[in-house]
């Protein structure tokens, strides 16, 4: 299979799997906005930042996320980091239609792919989305876990780490290093400059 021949398959499997109204009446637009917003760390719900994953003009995606507020599936709030911008969370009613997500078919059918391929696939399709993203001058975006942001305190022993986001000097939950950010940029892999992220304290 040729390269292009590669790349429509992957568009259609996309296509496949976005949902077209026939769940909870949602389209294929509005079920990746209540995705982004369940997966986005607390920097990135906003419309810019859900413009930006989703390659599309930001009055596009106001007008999406915009719907979806009066719809009850998100709530607008102002962000607890500047107190100016407005950041978006799932409702109750928002979080219940993900249990009924179109992508969980995809989903299901990556689960029953052997580990190995399973992991070659995931970092094939990280690597694509670099290349596509960065040759269109686009953010990746990623999680905290791999940035070269995340700083981590080393504890004394029975204590837990802490960590933290260097570029925007804000503490992290553990539970916050899987989240997607706007604002992630690949951490170095090797051994020394991993060592160079972690911060010692007394």
């Amino acid at each position: 299979m040729d390269n292009r021949s590669i790349a429509q398959s992957i568009a259609q499997l996309a296509r496949m799997s976005a949902g077209d109204g026939q769940v909870c009446g949602l389209t294929a637009a509005q079920w990746s906005t209540l995705r982004f917003f369940a997966r986005a760390n607390r920097f990135s719900r906003t419309v810019s930042a859900f413009a930006e994953f989703h390659a599309t003009t930001r009055g596009t995606a106001s007008q999406t996320v915009k719907g979806l507020v009066s719809e009850g599936y998100l709530t607008r709030s102002r962000s607890d980091l500047d107190g100016r911008s407005v950041r978006f969370d799932l409702t109750d009613k928002g979080r219940s239609a993900l249990s009924q997500d179109p992508l969980d078919a995809l989903s299901e059918a990556i689960g029953k792919l052997a580990p190995g391929v399973r992991n070659q696939l995931a970092s094939s399709l990280k690597r694509l989305t670099e290349e596509v993203a960065g040759s269109r001058g686009k953010p990746s975006f990623g999680s905290c876990r791999f940035c070269c942001h995340l700083a981590c305190a080393l504890r004394k022993s029975g204590e837990e780490q802490s960590y933290a986001c260097d570029l925007l000097e804000q503490p992290l939950a553990a539970n916050d290093l899987d989240d997607l950010c706007v604002n992630f940029e690949t951490a170095p892999s090797d051994a020394a400059a991993r060592a160079r992220r972690n911060r010692k304290t007394s």
